[in-house]
């Protein structure tokens, strides 16, 4: 069975680098996109969905920002123990202070060069699905 990714990201370009890099490195795993913080709450809330076993999140978005989700996603009985990881060009030192608090599981800032968020993508899948032990997802 692929491991699930949802990425949570509003930027159009940054989405297109994420599938291009994830289907460099991670083969073995299934990709999902939500790009709006509200639809992504809707998704992960609604009895149909299949959880992720990780989630990519992004932080400035439109309707409903990353930590509003990341709040809703911890207060939920199902997705309560999903992996979050904040994926972000944010460096601000009160968004991960914000995040952590709201618990994030890890606070990636993205890095600018393509080849970097390749190799920065592939040590999220490798940690998260080979060296991390996850609980089971629904």
């Amino acid at each position: 069975m692929p491991q699930r990714i949802l990425l949570i990201e509003d930027n159009q370009t940054d989405i297109d680098l994420t599938r291009r890099a994830f289907n460099k490195i991670a083969a073995g795993c299934s990709l999902s996109v939500k790009d709006d913080g509200q639809d992504a709450i809707e998704y992960l809330m609604s009895s149909d969905c299949q959880l992720p076993h990780l989630i990519l999140l992004d932080l400035k978005m439109p309707r409903v920002g990353g930590l509003e989700v990341l709040k809703q996603i911890r207060k939920n009985e199902r997705t309560w123990r999903i992996p979050v990881v904040m994926l972000t060009s944010s460096n601000e030192k009160c968004d991960i202070s914000a995040a952590y608090d709201l618990g994030a599981n890890s606070y990636v800032c993205k890095p600018v060069d393509y080849s970097v968020f390749v190799d920065t993508l592939q040590c999220l899948v490798k940690y998260w699905f080979e060296i991390n032990q996850l609980p089971t997802a629904s």
